[in-house]
């Protein structure tokens, strides 16, 4: 195997939280033939987990080396720190972390401590610069809705990716509602797990593959009490606050912070604040065994400065026609986490968690869009009344990995398996009559039209094996299998007589197996091929259960997004001057569900409507001139780039005539960032450049614009950024940036509702500066 920068710290204490899923039931009681189908599920995944584990023979690996160039083993312990005493930001993930295999993957590690960008406000440009191929869209205040995406697929909140913290879901609901609404504080973040598409076998539910944000819990500290702040302030009235104490005694480990950020925004109407806090604690019960309690707490609100026509972006991209629009998010999610080390390779974790969230909007949405001015009513001499839109998500599951070596023709062999238990209940009322006032109120004037609940419930297994042909090669064959059920009932309108309107009562239970198999090939002692292919799956979203019987239909044979990611790549290190990834890819989707109108005039079918794909490559490369030709203590210059180029289209048989054969929306073919970092002693900086190429925004690939703004091509754009530190001390640091450096004016999305309509301006140029202490 190739041997991977990895800086392991064995005696740190604190199982570290790996990208594990969880969950298990609350909210709507189950139905007693349910349970049982639950239960039995249940029992024969067990009983298929723990025969599979027994047969393993267990043996212990050579002990690590402790060597940041060259480990001698890629068995990793729970707590793994990368590049404490570098400059490294990125790099691939190595074979084992935790009880998590990721030998034979695309995969990517970003730690947090080195990004040379701008975290206080999120901007993922920067933190995922090396990663290749990254599409964001950027189209919220201060970064509070990170939209993420790769292969041609939506950045919607991250929908396409399976979006985690510390290894449990954190998305509204991940199988039927799977957007990231709450998305951590990145100062709050110690790294960023990516796995593309090779994610589903241990992971479940996505085409874009994994993301996983592993929240700072302090493993580094080895004294009783540590205090750390960072405080930054910057343009538009940013002010930011990170507060976080920790320590470690022979028995326990806690580690707690609070984050305060608020603004004004770039745009008019676009202030915004939000708190976090996260508390975790760890009791070791002895060498082998511990468990960890942790709960973060999140709540935000911001104003919605809506969307502009093209006409009024060019004219003015800070401008708002919205006032009044709002939009709050208060999420919870607690979780106990429980770790066994039989020994050096055998590991067993379990992860109890819930994800409770409330989502809240209050605006001013016209059916014509933002071409319909919010003003005064000459009638009324008041604003119009605003809608009001809840949900609430309530989330729990159970998961529970096994990971272990053993023996077979006189080599070692690694077994990873898992099972999960998981539902989710959302609750939905929507279009209420809201206010005529300004602030964020959303008391509601008689019923909701909509109330509707959706229920999703899932049991899985998985199992993955690492095997050892040779000293040079290795395949990893896997297989998960997924039961599912996602159901929608309720009230979805009142007709003119004050009559409730029935949501169809549609069900949708399925259970079905994932497969895929990946390889790797050592070429040198730091250069490795590596392939894989594996399948993949999108469940039936809830808004497709969501028909009005009175114009929608929904196809009885309906069935979830399938298909599979396929990659090919060479990458490698060369000492610690030169590393690289260069990669080939396939990303088929099949059974895409849209909608058609099979007879004209007559009601329209929600079914599935064909297939894309997405094929391209992935590459980066980052190069180190002065570790390369000197010996310089002092000096450092890092340069680096990264480009996507991705081909996505809708194929030829595809049910909807209009799209055949166009280009998938939302998918630009090009995707560039690259920069170069210089340092001195204890100063960096660093200069870096994006460039993102044109992209649709429709399936139908329209170019004009529309007078909505709603369709229309979202043109190329290349935007410049500054970051600078100085670090005093191990224990004093000061950081600086600037966004934009050349004040560049464009936007990455084109919404057609909500928190548009039309165009959404990104940030102008802006500046922050903040200093960082710990005692």
């Amino acid at each position: 195997m190739v041997l991977q920068p990895v800086v392991v710290f064995p005696d740190t204490v604190t199982p570290f939280p790996e990208s594990v899923n969880a969950s298990i039931c609350c909210g709507a009681p189950l139905h007693p033939n349910d349970l049982k189908i639950m239960r039995t599920r249940i029992l024969l995944s067990l009983s298929l987990f723990c025969s599979l584990a027994a047969s393993a023979q267990v043996v212990t690996n050579t002990p690590f080396y402790d060597d940041s160039t060259a480990p001698r083993t890629k068995n990793l312990p729970e707590i793994t720190i990368v590049g404490r005493g570098s400059k490294s930001d990125y790099q691939a993930l190595p074979e084992i972390v935790g009880t998590s295999i990721y030998a034979g993957k695309k995969s990517s590690l970003i730690v947090l401590d080195n990004v040379q960008g701008n975290v206080v406000t999120n901007t993922m440009r920067q933190v995922l610069a090396k990663v290749p191929g990254i599409h964001v869209w950027e189209s919220d205040p201060s970064g509070i809705q990170i939209g993420i995406s790769a292969r041609g697929l939506s950045p919607n909140r991250s929908w396409e990716f399976n979006t985690r913290q510390n290894g449990y879901d954190i998305a509204a609901d991940p199988f039927g509602y799977p957007e990231a609404y709450y998305n951590p504080q990145l100062q709050a973040v110690q790294r960023i797990e990516i796995i593309r598409g090779q994610g589903s076998l241990q992971y479940g539910p996505q085409f874009g593959g994994m993301v996983n944000y592993i929240l700072r819990n302090g493993s580094e500290i080895t004294k009783p009490f540590e205090f750390e702040t960072q405080q930054t302030v910057g343009s538009n009235g940013l002010f930011n606050s990170y507060n976080a104490i920790g320590g470690n005694t022979e028995k326990v480990h806690y580690y707690a912070f609070f984050d305060h950020r608020n603004g004004d925004g770039w745009r008019q109407n676009s202030r915004y604040n939000s708190n976090s806090g996260f508390a975790t604690i760890t009791y070791k019960f002895n060498p082998k065994a511990s468990l960890t309690a942790e709960l973060m707490r999140y709540h935000m609100r911001s104003q919605q400065p809506g969307g502009l026509t093209d006409s009024l972006f060019k004219i003015d991209a800070q401008q708002s026609l919205r006032s009044r629009n709002w939009f709050d998010i208060t999420w919870t999610t607690p979780a106990l986490i429980f770790n066994y080390n039989f020994n050096a390779t055998t590991r067993w974790n379990t992860k109890l968690f819930a994800t409770i969230g409330d989502r809240n909007s209050v605006g001013f949405f016209p059916a014509a869009g933002i071409i319909v001015p919010d003003t005064i009513n000459a009638a009324t001499r008041e604003y119009n009344n605003r809608v009001i839109n809840l949900d609430q998500y309530r989330n729990y599951g159970l998961e529970s990995r096994f990971i272990t070596d053993y023996r077979l023709a006189g080599l070692n062999h690694t077994f990873s398996g898992g099972i999960r238990a998981y539902t989710g209940t959302t609750h939905r009322v929507a279009d209420g009559k809201g206010s005529t006032g300004t602030g964020y109120d959303v008391n509601v004037i008689g019923r909701y039209p909509r109330d509707v609940e959706f229920v999703s419930h899932n049991l899985a297994a998985f199992v993955e094996n690492i095997f050892r042909i040779n000293d040079r090669l290795s395949v990893i064959p896997g297989i998960r299998y997924e039961w599912l059920e996602g159901a929608a009932s309720g009230r979805n309108s009142i007709n003119a007589q004050g009559q409730d309107v029935i949501l169809q009562n549609v069900s949708r239970s399925r259970g079905f197996v994932l497969a895929g198999v990946g390889a790797e090939y050592d070429v040198t002692k730091g250069t490795e091929l590596y392939a894989n292919w594996s399948q993949a799956y999108r469940p039936i979203q809830f808004a497709n259960l969501q028909a009005p019987p009175t114009t929608d239909i929904v196809d009885p044979n309906l069935a979830d997004a399938r298909g599979y990611n396929l990659d090919l790549g060479y990458r490698g290190k060369v000492g610690n001057y030169l590393q690289w990834d260069v990669s080939a890819y396939r990303l088929q989707y099949n059974n895409r569900v849209g909608t058609i109108t099979p007879v004209a005039g007559g009601p329209r079918l929600i079914t599935n409507v064909g297939a894309s794909t997405s094929k391209g490559i992935e590459s980066y490369i980052e190069f180190n001139p002065v570790r390369a030709f000197s010996q310089s203590r002092y000096a450092d210059l890092i340069l680096f780039g990264s480009y996507g180029y991705t081909d996505a289209r809708y194929s030829g048989n595809h049910k909807d005539a209009t799209t055949k054969d166009k280009r998938v929306e939302n998918a630009p073919r090009n995707i560039f960032r690259g920069g170069i970092t210089a340092g001195y002693k204890g100063f960096l900086l660093t200069g870096q450049v994006s460039h993102v190429s044109d992209a649709y925004s429709d399936a139908n690939n329209t170019v004009l614009p529309t007078a909505n703004a709603n369709n229309g091509l979202i043109p190329a754009y290349t935007i410049t950024d500054l970051t600078a530190t100085y670090k005093f001390n191990s224990n004093l640091n000061l950081k600086a940036g600037i966004n934009n450096l050349f004040d560049e004016r464009y936007f990455t999305r084109r919404a057609g509702g909500y928190p548009g309509p039309g165009s959404l301006p990104a940030d102008g140029r802006t500046f922050f500066v903040g200093v960082g202490a710990k005692f």
